[in-house]
């Protein structure tokens, strides 16, 4: 009897297991992960993505940079309107809110993917990049989880999105 009692058990704890799994649908600005990219595997990069050149390094902050500007050191990737991607390596800041950039797009309405550099400022918590070569204005605001968000104003559209650390 405790043999049967132990094969049904067995058998009903094979059916839990046997469940369909949930579907779920992220926001579009949602802090839902972002997975990394690395131009090195080119397969493993769809067509139309941001890739920040893998030279490109991120200096971490010095003691004396307060650690409200701080936490926008490093990668971040986000999606612009839940579909454009892009990539933003805050590589250094000083202590008085100046920050040297890497900003990279994938296909965004007629541009096509780029890199370019830039320099910004952070004011309270909000990171506000110079306008870059392609003729886009960046901005990045901090916000209470840890994330950015992200506006991107090119060619009179406004593209918006959550950026999550690397």
């Amino acid at each position: 009897m405790a043999r049967n009692a132990m094969l049904g058990f067995a058998a009903l704890a094979i059916t839990a297991c046997q469940s369909a799994p949930e579907t779920t649908v992220e926001p579009a600005l949602g802090p839902g992960p972002i997975p990394a990219q690395t131009a090195s595997d080119p397969a493993a990069v769809p067509s139309g993505s941001a890739i920040i050149d893998q030279s490109v390094a991120v200096t971490p902050p010095a003691k004396t940079v307060p650690t409200k500007y701080a936490a926008f050191s490093g990668l971040w990737a986000g999606r612009l309107d839940g579909m454009y991607d892009a990539k933003l390596a805050v590589q250094t800041i000083s202590s008085n809110g100046k920050v040297t950039v890497t900003y990279a797009w994938g296909t965004l309405g007629d541009n096509h993917p780029g890199e370019a550099a830039g320099v910004g400022r952070i004011v309270g918590t909000t990171l506000k990049l110079e306008r870059l070569p392609n003729g886009a204005d960046v901005s990045f605001v901090m916000r209470p989880d840890r994330t950015l968000a992200g506006t991107v104003r090119l060619a009179g559209q406004t593209y918006t999105g959550a950026f999550v650390k690397q």
